[in-house]
């Protein structure tokens, strides 16, 4: 009986103090959302959470952009309905960007860009577009469609990740606000195809003909 009794003391001895590989005892860590994660956890949520702050400065620096290069291509466009589409959707980027501020702040960060080279390749691809396109054709408003839908594409991809990342970093109320943005930029996206293919890409094709 002695025996058993010492033996159920050693092990509670043990579980008690028991360290992790570096010798210390894991301790757990509060997140600012009030979630809990042992010490390696953290350590981990620590790189995860830096590269997450980062993409958000990449998309912060992407819509900001987008502010600057929408009314170029609203004024370069032709069709009505692709001027206004261009149009509502800088409006809706302006909101795009406050609504990062607020991620931001969550984040308990403060709002800083950082260059997003692949916008700045799509919006100076657009440009091109322009250049090598003639001024009034329905040509033109075909490729700043596709420009256009590059651009939405990018940021469906980027919104639908980063709020996949914020929901796994326990941050739901960051995802919320990533999501409104995500199910803006994909009807933006949808509105272009229904331009496209109720009337720019008829009339482009009828430019084709006339030109043979």
């Amino acid at each position: 009986m002695k025996t058993k009794t010492a033996s159920t003391k050693t092990t509670k001895a043990r579980s008690s103090g028991v360290k992790s590989a570096n010798g210390t005892k894991p301790t757990n860590r509060t997140h600012s959302n009030g979630t809990q994660s042992k010490s390696g956890e953290g350590e981990k949520d620590n790189m995860l959470e830096e590269f997450f702050k980062d993409e958000i400065k990449d998309i912060y620096w992407a819509e900001k952009h987008l502010v600057k290069t929408l009314p170029k291509m609203a004024k370069a466009a032709t069709s009505p309905e692709l001027k206004e589409a261009f149009t509502n959707h800088l409006e809706e980027t302006k909101v795009h960007v406050e609504r990062l501020e607020q991620v931001f702040e969550l984040l308990e960060e403060k709002p800083q860009a950082k260059k997003c080279d692949a916008m700045d390749g799509i919006t100076k691809e657009g440009d091109g577009i322009v250049e090598e396109t003639e001024t009034g054709t329905a040509t033109r408003d075909v490729g700043l469609i596709l420009a256009g839908q590059k651009v939405e594409h990018y940021e469906i991809s980027t919104y639908g990740g980063l709020a996949q990342l914020a929901r796994n970093l326990g941050r739901d109320d960051v995802a919320e606000l990533l999501e409104q943005t995500l199910a803006e930029e994909k009807a933006a996206d949808q509105l272009l195809t229904t331009v496209a293919e109720d009337s720019v890409n008829y009339e482009a094709a009828e430019e084709e003909e006339e030109g043979e």
